[in-house]
């Protein structure tokens, strides 16, 4: 079994160890602008899109916390990643800016600050905050959950603003920030993305970290 895990500049060793865990059978494949193995993604039975450094504004704009430079060269690569593993139906998972990119890539925009009060919820410093999460229970994520409520981590200033096409928002933080997206249409595609961190949560028995891992590997057996 391989999984593709796109490269990001921070903490990349926490996706591959979550993955992977105490199964041998899976091979990790990095995927990244700088080896340019865009082809490696056909010989994948799963993609992750990780979190990482801000995505650059379709317009230069400036904004509040905004990042020094950006990764165009990143985008572009990770763009082009789940345009071909969309065209092929292969399960995608995505983790904080990796839900951001699956609702760009989609259509949808992103505020591209959450605002002081929002940010010391979300993200303040450099640890991760804690927060709750409504999950809707009519909604393929809660079936792999099975919690209408939980705890995760948090680190990031960014979220969706308007949501992209044939994309569901299903778990909400509690001052309305979109926690989970997942396709409208889950049996066809297995797309599905949280803005928390399920690697790196300190406690990765928790449902919101362990089963989301998972859902993803029994798609690939199954």
């Amino acid at each position: 079994m391989k999984i593709g895990v796109t490269f990001s500049e921070t903490n990349y060793h926490n996706y591959p160890r979550w993955i992977k865990g105490n199964d041998e059978n899976i091979d990790i494949v990095e995927l990244s602008y700088e080896k340019n193995n865009l082809q490696d993604v056909a010989n994948c039975d799963a993609v992750v899109f990780t979190g990482g450094i801000d995505m650059e504004p379709n317009e230069k704009v400036d904004y509040a916390n905004a990042p020094e430079t950006f990764n165009t060269k990143r985008d572009t690569f990770e763009m082009e990643v789940l345009a071909k593993a969309l065209k092929s139906h292969k399960p995608i998972l995505g983790i904080c800016r990796g839900l951001q990119l699956i609702n760009v890539y989609k259509g949808g925009t992103l505020h591209l600050d959450n605002g002081e009060s929002k940010n010391e919820i979300h993200k303040k410093g450099t640890e991760d905050k804690k927060h709750q999460v409504q999950v809707e229970k009519n909604s393929f994520f809660y079936s792999i959950v099975k919690e209408e409520t939980g705890e995760v981590n948090s680190s990031h200033h960014q979220s969706i603003e308007k949501l992209g096409t044939d994309l569901k928002a299903v778990a909400h933080s509690e001052d309305g920030v979109i926690e989970v997206i997942e396709s409208t249409n889950p049996e066809e595609q297995f797309l599905l993305a949280v803005q928390w961190h399920p690697e790196r949560m300190s406690d990765l028995e928790s449902p919101f970290s362990k089963n989301i891992r998972k859902a993803l590997i029994e798609k690939i057996c199954n």
